[in-house]
């Protein structure tokens, strides 16, 4: 660091030079910004007085610290840190600078600043911008996801080396609206219980499961493919670094109320059902024929009806004699035994399988969880 004293020129024998009033130099460490701003100060005045020698030895030896403190700033620029990858993540999750700004107590110009700062570095926009907020960009989805997981990692090292407490085991799935892998997710909780673990399920759309999967949200996804939509899928599933595991196949089957006036049907076709609402999952803005949760998604409906969860469309099979096609692997013990699958004529041969993180091993609930699915089948 460049020490002097503050104030005058300090004055020094022949000995330093023979420059009159020189000052000598001390060059340790980084520049502090007073002192740089100091030097800007002091040239004026030994261009004044005519100290060129002085200056110029200070020039150099400024100018030098100043490339090195420039560069040792440009080496900690290029180094990503835990608390960006927090501002980033906290962003994501707020959908907002302002909001995410006030719950990490900083600044929005700062969080702004630095999440810019970040994007630089790694060369591509994490988030769109818009009037309303900010939306993460397909490369920044990924990204995200693996933020989180490297937070959530070094938060496990930090409980456990640091504060030295208990984490609990972690397993979370989501999936499309099927009752047997709630089933088999219950039985997990039971056989494992919740003091030592903490667990998750989402019952979700499409897209979701995909995404919850590649963003690490959830270690399994539980969804079908048939003949429509495998291409598709895979499609998806490459793109998202997932790979596609079967459990078992079945045919289409009517689920529907059992007070409904075809419940006692040995066998219904899709033309007696014209006359009766389809119930439907809705997949939200990605309302694709291709991530439908229910067969036949391309047939032209005389009558349908959109819900986002299972307790609802329960309700529409009772108020309004609607139906919805599925697997036919159907719980009673959740959904009640008021219900009836009964196959349909026009069946296609469906695949239930999970996804998975491409390359990753199966923790030893995730393994459990799947051998559970099997007993409900």
């Amino acid at each position: 660091m460049l020490t002097r004293s503050i104030g005058q020129a300090v004055k020094t024998p022949p000995s330093h030079g023979g420059n009159r009033g020189s000052i000598p130099l001390l060059t340790v460490g980084r520049i502090p910004d007073i002192q740089v701003s100091f030097f800007f100060v002091w040239k004026r005045k030994a261009l004044r007085q005519g100290t060129f020698t002085g200056y110029r030895v200070l020039k150099a030896a400024v100018s030098g610290q100043i490339e090195r403190s420039r560069c040792f700033f440009e080496r900690e620029r290029q180094n990503m840190t835990l608390l960006q990858l927090r501002y980033v993540t906290t962003a994501a999750q707020c959908s907002s600078m302002n909001e995410a700004a006030k719950m990490l107590f900083v600044s929005q110009p700062n969080l702004s600043g630095a999440v810019r700062e970040l994007e630089n570095e790694i060369g591509f926009q994490i988030f769109r911008r818009t009037s309303k907020g900010v939306i993460p960009t397909p490369q920044g989805e990924e990204f995200l996801g693996y933020a989180r997981q490297l937070l959530e990692q070094y938060q496990l090292i930090e409980d456990r080396f640091v504060r030295r407490t208990a984490e609990k085991k972690k397993f979370s799935v989501s999936m499309q609206h099927y009752s047997f892998a709630v089933k088999a997710f219950v039985e997990l909780v039971r056989q494992f219980g919740m003091d030592e673990y903490e667990f998750a399920v989402y019952e979700t759309k499409t897209q979701e499961v995909i995404s919850d999967v590649r963003n690490f949200k959830s270690e399994l996804g539980i969804l079908y493919q048939n003949a429509f939509n495998r291409a598709a899928l895979e499609k998806l599933f490459r793109e998202n670094y997932l790979e596609f595991h079967p459990l078992f196949s079945c045919e289409t089957y009517v689920y529907l109320w059992k007070g409904h006036p075809l419940a006692e049907r040995p066998r219904i076709s899709i033309e007696e059902l014209k006359e009766y609402p389809c119930l439907m999952f809705d997949q939200g803005s990605n309302n694709s024929f291709f991530l439908a949760e229910e067969m036949m998604s391309t047939y032209d409906y005389k009558r349908s009806i959109r819900a986002n969860d299972r307790a609802t469309m329960l309700n529409l099979m009772v108020g309004l004699n609607g139906y919805t096609l599925c697997s036919g692997k159907i719980c009673e013990k959740l959904n009640g035994d008021e219900y009836r699958a009964v196959p349909l004529k026009e069946t296609e041969e469906i695949v239930i399988g999970y996804v998975q993180r491409k390359g990753m091993d199966l923790s030893p609930l995730a393994q459990q969880y799947l051998e559970e699915i099997k007993k409900t089948i």
